[in-house]
């Protein structure tokens, strides 16, 4: 942090800073999001309840690095291939770093590093640790728009991250069709 900036609140995961009059989010751990394949050309998608956004949302399986205790010192690869299994029941046989980017520029300084998983081998269920109630999709190639779009006309949050995976896989990815201004305001 900057000499200017202070924390005006501190988590366990987060911190609440202030620089230059301007609030935002610290976070404590990196970050790491996969894209993976399985080798019937379907994409690993995880759904969970979001409290911050009390609803269950569609996301890519990702994770905190570095987060459980023995393990602080964990490589972005290590973290990746930890979060794969334990969210999807699925290991990689081979874990590539693609690129690091701000999840939310005016809100956060987390950044998420996009790792591409390939080689995958089925390993259990998966569903998560004892905290998480992660449910599993494995969604074919030809599926994908038109099922996020079911997902998300269903009520569920899309992740966008997931636009940027398909993109990284060679899908151009369609957003569902339609306004999602519950505001009222748009």
């Amino acid at each position: 942090m900057s000499q200017d900036a202070r924390i005006l609140h501190s988590g366990r995961y987060i911190a609440l800073g202030s620089r230059n009059g301007w609030e935002y989010v610290l976070r404590r751990h990196r970050v790491v999001v996969i894209i993976a394949w399985t080798p019937d050309e379907e994409l690993l998608l995880v759904e969970q309840h979001r409290v911050p956004v009390d609803r269950r949302t569609i996301e890519l399986p990702a994770g905190l690095v570095g987060d459980e205790v023995g393990q602080e010192e964990e490589s972005l690869i290590e973290a990746a291939g930890r979060e794969l299994e334990e969210e999807t029941g699925w290991r990689a046989g081979a874990l590539r770093a693609l690129m690091r980017c701000p999840t939310s520029a005016g809100l956060t300084d987390e950044e998420v590093t996009f790792i591409s998983a390939d080689d995958l081998v089925r390993t259990g269920d998966g569903g998560g640790d004892d905290s998480e109630d992660i449910i599993v999709h494995r969604i074919g190639r030809e599926h994908i728009d038109a099922w996020l779009a079911d997902c998300h006309h269903a009520g569920l949050a899309i992740d966008p991250k997931i636009y940027t995976g398909l993109y990284w896989s060679g899908l151009a990815g369609q957003p569902p069709a339609g306004n999602d201004d519950q505001s009222g305001d748009g």
